[in-house]
């Protein structure tokens, strides 16, 4: 008999503050994408604190009044991780632990936390960890509490090294080492990337759980690691795709998110060196999210800081068919219609007057919507970056259209 596996979710709470530059709408999608990054990493969201604030309070983020009935609900409710929504200084993180008697995390520590589950390679891991380092460094002085009773005396007088600069000096050879480290397999991929040839470089880019994958999966025929979950991939996958007969090359890179932490972007430039090397993206955005505009445009500003914003791009509208508009009912005279009331043939009309005709798609990769068009598009794109390469291959790689009827023939 098979024994069913119990997973253990750790009981959490999260917290969130409504500031001058963040409304309470927007700090409820923010603790919303929180709560789901915190199912990612093996965690259940019990409940949500939130409070309107000009600005977060510096020694322990919130109000000593919230922080007081936030510290009686962990009590009462076993609940093991508080998470913050913002990234917490060393200071902040120290008085809260002084206070709360529990684990304490910011948005930070989490997404570095799921990086590190689902780093597969040596130079995912390679990365992660340089990440972790740069973050931990900071923070080491909390670490150590358990020295603070140390007597003096005897013995104890004189220089030496404290125990916390010990660390602190390891850490930093640590980082120095994974940053050499980074600068070799570098080396390695960009003779990788240049042994690849003149051949066409497609990078399929979004925000984080749009569904890259599926589609990676659903045109290169690949077996990319696919989950409903943030960040399944980190590695990035590269394959050889044909359509008809002519060969680019698609690869698949890691998703983007709000707020993402600098440490974290420094860390995975060079993951990203697929996107600032690629001819043309695929930047694919999950229709169905309620904040897919939201999404847009943080990736938007991840590709301006990779100085990739210019390039040559199709948006692909992906999970059309999980895609529900809110309704206004016939007698309701009061309810104003918004964006979210917009119905797919409205979004189309406007993404397509917005980009153009053939600079947008809506698909949906799983249940292969819309898909021949997808393919139709993305050989035209590659195809006119082909022939502007080399001239003299146009007659090898005819229209789509022309080519079907070729196919047609030969049959």
């Amino acid at each position: 008999m098979l024994d069913k596996e119990v997973i253990n979710f750790e009981r959490t709470a999260i917290v969130g503050i409504v500031t001058q530059n963040q409304s309470e709408e927007k700090l409820n999608e923010y603790l919303d994408e929180l709560e789901f990054l915190t199912f990612t990493a093996g965690g259940e969201v019990i409940k949500r604190f939130s409070q309107k604030m000009e600005r977060p309070n510096p020694k322990t983020f919130v109000g000593t009044g919230k922080i007081d009935e936030i510290n009686l609900f962990v009590k009462e409710n076993n609940i093991s991780t508080l998470i913050f929504d913002d990234e917490l200084s060393p200071s902040q993180q120290k008085n809260i632990s002084r206070i709360i008697d529990c684990k304490i995390l910011d948005r930070t520590n989490l997404i570095l936390d799921i990086f590190a589950q689902r780093a597969e390679t040596s130079y995912a891991r390679t990365q992660v960890e340089l990440a972790q380092c740069q973050y931990l460094l900071p923070r080491l002085s909390g670490l150590w509490t358990h020295l603070e009773r140390q007597k003096g005396g005897i013995g104890m007088r004189g220089p030496g090294e404290t125990e916390i600069e010990t660390d602190r000096r390891i850490v930093r050879d640590r980082i120095s080492l994974l940053k050499d480290k980074i600068k070799t397999i570098d080396k390695q991929m960009s003779i990788q990337r240049s042994n690849r040839g003149a051949m066409v470089r497609v990078a399929l880019v979004g925000y984080t759980n749009v569904g890259k994958s599926t589609l990676m999966n659903a045109i290169g025929k690949s077996d990319v690691f696919v989950e409903n979950k943030l960040f399944a991939t980190l590695d990035t996958t590269v394959r050889k795709v044909v359509i008809k007969n002519l060969p680019f090359l698609l690869s698949d890179t890691v998703g983007f998110i709000r707020k993402l932490p600098t440490q974290l972007v420094d860390s995975f430039k060079s993951t990203l060196d697929e996107v600032r090397e690629a001819d043309l993206l695929l930047h694919v955005v999950d229709i169905s999210h309620p904040d897919f505009e939201d999404h847009i445009e943080s990736v938007n500003q991840t590709l301006q800081e990779i100085k990739s914003n210019d390039k040559p791009t199709i948006m692909v509208f992906n999970k059309i068919d999980a895609y529900k508009h809110l309704t206004i009912d016939e007698d309701d005279l009061i309810t104003e219609r918004t964006r979210k009331h917009w119905t797919l043939d409205e979004w189309k009309q406007t993404w397509m007057s917005n980009v153009g005709q053939d600079k947008a798609l809506f698909i949906s990769a799983t249940k292969k919507e819309n898909f021949e068009e997808f393919r139709e598009m993305v050989y035209e794109a590659v195809r006119q970056i082909h022939i502007t390469r080399f001239p003299y291959n146009k007659f090898l790689y005819p229209d789509y259209k022309d080519a079907i009827e070729k196919e047609e023939e030969q049959e």
